[in-house]
């Protein structure tokens, strides 16, 4: 049997998993990263996207508007601005994220920012994205 860790996913609302898993992918903001037992410890930001528990137990998914994510010696902890487990994403949910980000955007562009409202626009992608894995269907951002 794989090596296991602790693995603990927080929003600010809940605590939404505190389990041992052997293995999770986290949608990182360089790119999908698999973690697993005796990981390097690192951290990385996270981008809106899923993130996939495998353990004992089976597999599991949660969906993430963002947020940290802390590999270390003891496991791996995941600070979400945003999560719920994915069987709770409905469409107003999903339309809810993309017209907080559509607003965030709109304010970088008007301020100039645009460093920023590029790195919203990959933001808002990201959405699109995680809105089609789960199978609801988002609307394309109007930028």
């Amino acid at each position: 049997m794989a090596d296991t860790f602790q693995f603990d996913l927080v929003s600010p609302e809940r605590l939404l998993v505190s389990k041992e898993i052997t293995e999770v992918v986290i949608p990182g903001a360089e790119g999908d990263l698999t973690a697993m037992a005796q990981h390097a410890p690192m951290l990385t930001t996270l981008r809106p996207g899923i993130v996939r528990l495998s353990g004992s137990d089976g597999s599991d998914e949660y969906a993430v508007t963002g947020g940290f994510a802390e590999i270390g010696p003891s496991g791996v902890s995941l600070l979400a601005e945003r999560s719920m487990h994915v069987s709770e994403v409905t469409q107003d949910i999903l339309e809810d994220f993309m017209t907080e980000a559509e607003e965030n955007y709109r304010k970088a562009r008007e301020a100039e920012e645009h460093g920023a409202a590029d790195d919203i626009a990959k933001l808002l992608a990201d959405m699109v994205a995680m809105g089609s894995h789960i199978g609801l269907s988002p609307r394309q951002p109007n930028l």
